[in-house]
């Protein structure tokens, strides 16, 4: 069926997981619901930003309740949503551990792990088995580097890490940052250290694909409701637990831009205005990224309500 049709077949002894992936405001968490619903499944998150306490708004967490610590959304359970403090830190290799951890639950209680999210690297890590460099946060080495402007911190990553620097995503300076620090401790490459260990699941990749226009109409009502939401309420009581704006939660999109208009930078419609433009940006650049991922399965226009049965069967 179309569905499969040019699915790059693995493992058939390897344990089966279904990935959702694309830009944001596609529609993949409701389409990663309806998989788990119809196909015995749990949701796992691979979102650098719903791991967050406390803000839940500004990164589109689904809307759901706990029960016996476990977070469920319309009765399935969601995982790695809620699970770290705004001012704590979470690196890649952090979610390599415990999303691990996570999928070897789920298929142990006989469920099929959905991984749902648009954060490449998150996804590679787990599709491909991805080996993290263990390079510990350095707070110092951060402080001064958080000094100098993105463009700065991009040459000085293209002297030290060349390698890396044609590769990372030059427009997040979370990732920059990041890989200047492995360099500068570590002395070893960042990109070089992310190996490919043997695949530990076989992984049906579905991407969503909506065209551009659709896709930025979404995310501008997405933004709309967010707004009447209270994003900005959200935002400022983070300010006022004491969030300082140069955390890599308070500095991811949506909060940032917010913060514009908080610090006195812009008006309010300014800030929102820019967060639609940021955000249009960034799923661009996500699209970018997993186009170049050949595995995936694209559906365009997709009606998750129009899948034929026996498709899950058959992978």
């Amino acid at each position: 069926m179309f569905l499969i049709k040019g699915f790059v077949k693995m493992n058939k002894k390897l344990p089966k997981i279904i990935v959702i992936v694309g830009p944001t405001a596609s529609g993949k968490t409701d389409l990663g619901l309806r998989l788990a619903k119809k196909y015995n499944g749990e949701v796992v998150s691979v979102d650098s930003r719903q791991v967050y306490k406390k803000m839940d708004i500004g990164t589109a967490k689904p809307k759901g309740e706990w029960k016996e610590g476990v977070y469920e959304v319309d009765g399935v359970r969601h995982h790695l949503i809620d699970i770290i403090e705004p001012d704590q830190n979470f690196s890649l290799a952090d979610f390599k551990v415990l999303v691990t951890k996570c999928i070897q639950d789920i298929l142990s209680r006989k469920k099929i792990p959905i991984i749902v999210g648009g954060t490449g690297l998150y996804v590679w890590s787990v599709v491909d088995n991805l080996d993290i460099p263990q390079v510990a946060p350095n707070l110092e080495l951060r402080n001064e580097l958080g000094k100098k402007s993105l463009n700065e911190l991009l040459d000085m990553l293209a002297k030290l890490d060349p390698e890396t620097s044609t590769q990372i995503d030059v427009h997040n300076p979370r990732r920059v940052l990041r890989a200047l620090e492995v360099i500068i401790s570590s002395g070893r490459s960042f990109v070089a250290q992310q190996t490919k260990s043997e695949p530990l699941y076989n992984a049906l990749q579905i991407g969503i694909d909506v065209s551009k226009e659709d896709l930025y109409k979404r995310i501008e009502t997405r933004i709309d409701m967010q707004m009447q939401e209270g994003l900005l309420a959200e935002t400022e009581m983070l300010v006022r637990l004491g969030y300082a704006w140069n955390l890599p939660s308070m500095s991811g999109i949506g909060y940032r831009q917010i913060g514009y208009f908080l610090q006195n930078k812009m008006s309010l419609a300014e800030a929102v205005e820019k967060l639609k433009y940021d955000t249009k940006k960034y799923a661009k650049r996500q699209l970018t990224w997993f186009k170049r991922d050949k595995r995936i399965v694209w559906l365009s226009n997709i009606n998750p309500s129009s899948f034929e049965e026996g498709f899950i069967e058959n992978f």
